[in-house]
């Protein structure tokens, strides 16, 4: 028999694991993690074409693309890089046309090859830091909907098996899961300042947050409830059954 507390501190803590596993889905799929915003007059002068083509189609240069997204009014995410351009028109130019958004995604090898000191320069010295703060920006949040998913079965399993004992690995899972959401958003955050350090964006651009990020930032919260709740309802029963044993014994 279950207290009504720690049903409801279950119900409560799922609820809010649910809604952290959303928003840190919706994070790792959207590219609006970082965005750069320039003025019009950089944007008319810039051969927009030109850059497009380069974004697409050139090679993949960390200094390249960095810039032309300062140029482009670019966003940057976990697995996106984008650009706004004018939309392509097949039978005349418009005067003042329309913007959108094209994006490429990052490939897996690209995920996991080295950063420069200096970008552009291959064959300068490799920038550890930047290197190991990229590639766990991208495993880390991979790790913490996996360590989710895996306290997920784990209740369903409880349930199933009617125990209360796994809810506290289901706390400790979604504790570290937490953690490592957190360490996706620092990870993100320090690598594009030490960029921005080697390759700082032209005059005028500025660099904000985007909602992607806070989306990140607010499930990390939410999975320290919940795995809050789920560690004090499993410690909190096993008292009271530890009371209860020992009443009946006596």
């Amino acid at each position: 028999m279950v207290d009504n507390r720690y049903a409801t501190a279950l119900v409560i803590g799922s609820v809010l694991s649910l809604l952290a596993t959303v928003y840190l889905s919706v994070a790792v799929g959207t590219q609006h993690w970082y965005q750069y915003s320039c003025p019009p007059v950089k944007r008319e002068g810039s051969n927009a074409s030109e850059l497009r083509e380069e974004f697409f189609n050139g090679e993949f240069d960390e200094k390249t693309y960095s810039e032309t997204m300062f140029r482009l009014n670019g966003t940057l995410g976990l697995w996106w890089r984008c650009i706004l351009v004018p939309s392509q028109s097949h039978w005349f130019k418009e005067p003042d046309p329309k913007m959108e958004t094209q994006c490429v995604s990052f490939t897996l090898p690209q995920q996991f090859r080295p950063k420069y000191k200096y970008p552009g320069i291959h064959n300068n010295e490799e920038d550890l830091l930047r290197t190991y703060l990229w590639r766990c920006q991208f495993l880390l949040p991979l790790v913490s909907l996996a360590l989710v998913f895996l306290g997920g079965l784990v209740g369903v399993c409880a349930c199933l098996c009617r125990s209360f004992t796994p809810t506290l690995g289901v706390g400790v899972l979604h504790l570290l899961a937490g953690l490592c959401t957190l360490g996706t958003v620092c990870c993100f955050l320090a690598g594009v300042d030490l960029l921005q350090q080697y390759s700082p964006p032209p005059e005028g651009v500025e660099g904000s947050l985007g909602w992607s990020l806070y989306l990140a930032l607010i499930s990390f919260p939410l999975q320290m409830m919940a795995a809050a709740l789920f560690l004090w309802a499993a410690r909190s029963h096993r008292k009271n059954y530890t009371r209860m044993t020992a009443y009946r014994v006596a």
